[in-house]
């Protein structure tokens, strides 16, 4: 989109490279804090509109830590998938469009929640467990092809697994508004790992908006995985050869305008060829012929 695309020309330097990392960051953080302190998060942390208008603000910023799992078995093997699929996603947009995603789906979470209790009085509370899936969601849509091993065994391509978590967004969306709380099908479900909570429902409902919202604005200019890691590749290069590279070099000694601010070069009139000397060696090499 056009407006999309100024948005970057104009804002683009205030985007945070490698903004992944840093939310892999936090997510261990709010890790470490479920472990020292059980149930800290969810009493002062999370986002609840009730408490953000009694004057807990900084729960617009803290909900963010919330941990893709609680459990030390996948946290790390979590940590580094989330990891992985938004630096691809990264690679894929750029800095400033993967910026913009992730931080809209968090602002739109903020919005909602708080928007709902004030037309409502319904309070929600809920972390950033779907907006984690989101990302899924367009990684699974830009790259259908890549194969992820289930169960560390079993090949699957990605756009099998999207389904699956379509299926799961879908489900959880509708249940939470239907399904009575504990009743038997809450447990069945709840076996599943679907917890039929009208904050659950909400929160899977806006992430998946703002997939669906920010695919259509960013469906231009796939690449595949192997492209990606080219670019990258050669982005690596062209910056180490920028490093290397200098605009002087002495053909006698080999120092360049990098070895001293007060070293000045010339070229040589009476050789043939090019040959740049430092003042040292000017008047004192031997011609080339």
């Amino acid at each position: 989109m056009k407006w999309l695309d100024r948005m970057e020309i104009r804002y683009g330097k205030y985007a945070i490279s490698n903004l992944m990392y840093y939310i892999i960051m936090l997510y261990a953080l709010g890790f470490v804090v479920e472990v020292v302190s059980p149930g800290l998060y969810a009493a002062t942390l999370a986002l609840d509109a009730a408490a953000i208008l009694r004057g807990e603000v900084w729960r617009i910023f803290t909900f963010i830590i919330q941990p893709p799992t609680g459990s030390f078995l996948f946290i790390f093997f979590s940590l580094y998938l989330y990891y992985t699929i938004g630096k691809m996603l990264e690679y894929q947009w750029g800095a400033f469009k993967f910026n913009l995603y992730f931080f809209s789906g968090l602002l739109l979470h903020v919005i909602i929640c708080i928007l709902i209790y004030a037309v409502t009085g319904y309070n929600l509370s809920y972390g950033t467990m779907y907006l984690n899936m989101s990302l899924f969601f367009a990684f699974a849509a830009l790259f259908p092809d890549v194969q992820f091993l289930l169960f560390f065994i079993l090949p699957i391509k990605c756009k099998y697994l999207g389904y699956a978590n379509g299926l799961y967004f879908l489900i959880t969306i509708v249940a939470g508004f239907v399904v009575p709380d504990r009743s038997p099908t809450w447990f069945s479900l709840a076996r599943f790992g679907i917890i039929a909570f009208p904050a659950n429902s909400v929160a899977a409902l806006v992430s998946f908006l703002n997939f669906i919202i920010f695919f259509i604005a960013f469906r231009r200019n796939r690449f595949s995985p192997k492209q990606i890691k080219r670019r990258k590749a050669y982005a690596k290069k062209v910056r180490a050869a920028s490093a290397k590279s200098t605009q002087h070099r002495c053909a006698v000694c080999g120092r360049t305008e990098k070895d001293g601010a007060d070293l000045e070069f010339r070229f040589c009139s009476k050789c043939a060829g090019n040959f740049e000397y430092c003042q040292d060696h000017l008047y004192t090499h031997e011609h080339r012929k």
